[in-house]
């Protein structure tokens, strides 16, 4: 069980790198006009609750397997995620 864990932990990670990789491209395309706002803002925006979701089940599956200090580093990222949506949310 615990290899599995690990094993998705580690695909959801390179999953979530290469969408870190994606956000920089698109917003460096923004930057030298390449494309336009609202063009960079549909193309991110579609992205954002699929980033949420992995990192909120990276961090509930460390708190499920017990360990502790693979939780508290995947915390505060999970956390600021789902504020930066609250936050959308409530703005919306």
């Amino acid at each position: 069980m615990e290899a599995a864990v690990f094993l998705f932990s580690l695909l959801d990670c390179c999953a979530l790198i290469f969408l870190s990789v994606y956000f920089i491209i698109t917003l460096s395309d923004l930057e030298c006009d390449y494309i336009n706002a609202r063009s960079c803002c549909s193309k991110l925006n579609k992205w954002v609750i699929p980033e949420l979701i992995g990192h909120t089940i990276v961090t509930v599956l460390m708190l499920i397997s017990l360990h502790w200090f693979i939780f508290l580093l995947n915390l505060p990222v999970a956390t600021w995620n789902i504020y930066r949506m609250i936050l959308a949310l409530i703005n919306d």
